[in-house]
């Protein structure tokens, strides 16, 4: 997918997630996602932020909050962000769907994935279907394997070959692991206990016993 496509899938994206917590109840709006220690408050603040970026003193401020901890950082910073009103978050979503503005050290590759992982943090715990566009998936699951941290997929995923059955896409070497794209997003991104399930092949035992996975994750 070229940069315009990206973000016209990114403002669509961004768009129906605030259609689908428009209509949450307040107690799924504390429901845990699929991220440890994020609500699905916190994460929908997450990805608010993510359209209007703080500045650089504001980061550099709260990475010595946070003892120089990333995750630790964005964390903190999403939990003081979800404090706001629900419908101010649904509204921020909305206003800057198509907004290109971008986080420090990242690029519209980033946030593709970033829209796509996070709409599933939040839909599955509340058992909420969210397809996933099959281009904007692939092109995700594509940059994901190739690039590092945080995820580390090749490192963690050595061993596996990865094949979608609703797209071509592959990646890897070694035991067959086949599924939709969508599920392999998630297994690439850490979120392996609800990404396993949908899995078939030899690849899925070795996972099942451990081998190659990280069993936490966050935004």
């Amino acid at each position: 997918m070229d940069m315009n496509e990206s973000w016209r899938v990114i403002a669509e994206q961004r768009l129906s997630l605030a259609d689908l917590l428009e209509h949450l109840t307040d107690a799924e709006w504390e429901t845990p996602s699929l991220c440890d220690g994020w609500r699905v408050r916190d994460v929908a603040a997450h990805v608010a932020m993510a359209s209007q970026p703080p500045g650089v003193w504001f980061m550099i401020r709260e990475g010595v909050r946070a003892g120089g901890r990333f995750h630790r950082l964005n964390h903190d910073v999403a939990v003081r962000h979800a404090t706001r009103p629900t419908s101010q978050i649904v509204a921020e979503l909305r206003e800057f769907a198509a907004s290109r503005a971008l986080p420090a050290v990242t690029n519209y590759r980033n946030v593709l994935f970033d829209i796509l992982v996070h709409g599933q943090d939040i839909a599955v715990p509340l058992g909420r279907d969210r397809p996933m566009p099959l281009d904007a998936a692939r092109a995700g699951a594509t940059r994901v394997w190739t690039m590092g941290w945080p995820f580390w997929a090749r490192r963690k995923l050595r061993g596996v070959r990865l094949v979608a059955s609703d797209t071509d896409w592959t990646a890897g070497e070694g035991e067959e692991l086949r599924g939709p794209i969508d599920a392999l997003l998630l297994l690439l991104t850490g979120r392996t206990a609800v990404a396993l399930p949908r899995l078939a092949g030899p690849g899925a035992a070795l996972l099942a016993a451990g081998a190659g996975t990280d069993r936490r994750h966050t935004p």
